[in-house]
């Protein structure tokens, strides 16, 4: 059983079992939290596509950790000029596991 979730903006699958790395969520380590806005359900070949989210349907979660993601270099450089710059990035993420999916 998969389904397929809006999490923060984004369209997410996800799977009973499976951990999942999405952008820093507003919760505690540790906690549990339920996802309700299900756009897609498919339990062994039954499909349920929401119109704009399937009814009565709900993921629960649990986060496990907050964490970074690798570090993305951004370079400038103007030809010529004399003129370079370097600068890092790192982003927040959050390590999500995936407990239940109640169709």
């Amino acid at each position: 059983m998969y389904a397929v979730v809006n999490l923060l903006g984004k369209q997410i699958v996800v799977e009973e079992g499976k951990t999942i790395l999405v952008d820093r969520l507003p919760h505690e380590e540790g906690a549990s939290f339920s996802m309700d806005n299900v756009l897609f359900l498919s339990d062994n070949g039954s499909v349920k596509i929401g119109a704009p989210t399937v009814s009565g349907s709900t993921v629960d979660a649990k986060i496990v950790r907050h964490t970074k993601g690798e570090k993305v270099l951004v370079f400038k450089k103007k030809r010529r000029k004399g003129y370079r710059k370097m600068a890092g990035h790192r982003q927040h993420l959050t390590l999500v596991s995936i407990e239940k999916i109640k169709a």
